[in-house]
Formats: structure tokens, C-alpha cells, sequence
């Protein structure tokens, strides 16, 4: 019988990293594939698929480059990270913020607004997005940073996370300590509440850092000047037209856009890691 049940426990592990090794080989296969495609030429690239790298490397960073420059490319970099650094701090910010509010305090109102928060999560973009434009138009903020940053603060599911990861680990009796001993509300939660929520705050950044990174639609409806283009679109004006498309080009584009967020996952992903070790420790 224990026999039986070693068995049973080697098959499950076997299965179970069988599983992972087939959901990793899914995630890598797609970047790599973008990342062989960004050496090959057009050519190459209508041909078919293949793992080996192309010789067109050099080719297709002049092509990127000729629309405007690496100067240009530079600075399509520098406004994706100013813009996407922004957005994703101040939006994990004031939404941690406002969930600690809906945790701790008890007020009036309080169920109201939570339910009010769960159906603008059901809402879709799209449906807001020709008054949010309309919106942004009367208050001349079109061809602006401000209107890419600021309404990431209001970021509803980022507020059901952080809350829900509160309820769970936040410990109220730490707050009342602190309140006993003369700590001042923002001080508890600048000190106190954001160190516990690590792992959650970390986890959000990531998803608010690389939606707005990639954010597209937006910044071309909004931005006029080209001193202004974000990445993504000056990555976008590589299409051309259907006869003359650079795909390498355009792979090539996207390789590089990709890199800064592999390395922000990086650096955030151990602070995951770490919050939540940190958080499975009970004293």
C-alpha cells in the first residue's frame, strides 16, 4: 500500500512538471519566433518559420532606424518609460491607497462605493473611450502626457487586488498598535501597510507598467507631435503601406520593445518572491 501510494505521489510530480515544461515551452516559443524573425529579412520571413537566425540583422536596424533616426527611436524610448513609470507608480500608489481605506475604516457609504468599483471593472474601455477623447478636447489637454498618466490613478481592478491581498494579510491589530503609539494615518500607511503589501503593490506595478507600455490606441489618438511618439508608435509607422511593409523592421521593434519589460518582470519578480515568503511566516 505504500508502495502504491509512492507510485501514485511520482507519477502526480511527473505530471505536474511535465505540465510546466509544456506552459513554458507555450510562453518562450512566441519570443523566440520574434526574436529569430527581427535577423531575417522580408523574404525570409514570408518563407516560413525556422529556429535558425537570419543575416539581416544590420539590415533591418537601418530600416528602424531610417524612419526618423536612433535619436528618434531614443526618445520614442525615453517618453514609453516616462510615461509607463508614471502611470504604473502613481496608479499602485493611490490605488493601494484607496484599498486601505475600504479595508480599515468604516464609514457610510463604504458598500456603495465597493460595489461601484466591482461593476466599473465589467465595464469595457471601449465604451468611454469617444467621451474620454471628447473629454480631454474641452480641456486642451490633447498632445499631452497628462492625459496617459493621470487616469491610471482611478485603476479599479488594481484596488479589488490590493484590498482583497489586505484582507488577508494585513493584520488589523498592528494599525492599532500604531494608532496607540502616536502614529499618524499616513505614516501607518506608508511604513506599515505598503511593506506587508509587497508582493501585491509589486504585482500590480507589473501589469500597470507593461499596459502602458504598450498602450498604442491611446497615445495615437492623443499625441500630434512627433517629438512626442511613444515606441510603440514609432514602431507603428514601420507598417507603411500593404505593398511595403517591413516586417523585419517591425520585429525587430518589437524585440527591442520588449526588453524593458523582461527586465522590470526581473527586478519586480523577487520582491514577489520575497513578499510572499515574508507573508507565509506567522509569528
Amino acid at each position: 500500500m505504500m508502495f502504491r501510494g509512492i507510485i501514485v505521489h511520482k507519477i502526480k510530480r511527473f505530471l505536474i512538471h511535465a505540465l510546466m515544461i509544456f506552459f513554458g515551452i507555450l510562453a518562450i516559443v512566441p519570443v523566440y519566433i520574434l526574436m529569430i524573425n527581427a535577423t531575417r529579412s522580408i523574404e525570409q520571413i514570408n518563407s516560413g518559420f525556422t529556429l535558425i537566425p537570419g543575416t539581416n540583422l544590420l539590415y533591418n536596424l537601418n530600416v528602424l532606424a531610417s524612419y526618423g533616426g536612433f535619436s528618434r527611436i531614443g526618445q520614442g524610448f525615453a517618453n514609453s518609460a516616462f510615461i509607463a513609470v508614471s502611470a504604473a507608480l502613481l496608479s499602485v500608489y493611490f490605488s493601494a491607497l484607496t484599498a486601505y481605506g475600504l479595508y480599515v475604516y468604516r464609514f457610510r457609504g463604504r458598500i456603495i462605493i465597493w460595489t461601484v468599483i466591482l461593476i466599473v471593472i465589467t465595464l469595457p474601455g471601449s465604451l468611454v473611450f469617444i467621451g474620454f477623447y471628447q473629454e480631454m478636447v474641452r480641456l486642451r489637454l490633447t498632445n499631452s502626457y497628462l492625459p496617459l498618466i493621470l487616469p491610471g490613478i482611478a485603476s479599479a481592478l488594481s484596488v479589488l487586488f490590493i484590498r482583497q491581498y489586505m484582507s488577508s494579510m494585513l493584520n488589523m491589530e498592528i494599525i492599532s498598535a500604531a494608532r496607540i503609539d502616536g502614529a499618524g494615518e499616513y505614516y501607518i500607511f506608508n511604513f506599515i501597510v505598503i511593506p506587508v503589501a509587497v508582493p501585491a503593490l509589486a504585482t500590480q506595478l507589473i501589469f500597470a507598467f507593461v499596459g502602458s507600455w504598450n498602450n498604442f490606441l491611446t497615445p495615437f489618438i492623443l499625441i500630434s507631435s512627433p517629438e512626442k511618439y511613444t515606441l510603440p508608435m514609432l514602431i507603428g509607422l514601420l507598417q507603411g503601406n500593404i505593398y511595403n511593409t517591413e516586417h523585419g523592421g517591425i520585429y525587430l521593434g518589437l524585440a527591442i520593445s520588449m526588453l524593458p519589460i523582461i527586465i522590470f518582470y526581473s527586478l519586480m519578480s523577487r520582491f514577489i518572491i520575497s513578499g510572499i515568503t515574508l507573508g507565509g511566516i506567522k509569528e
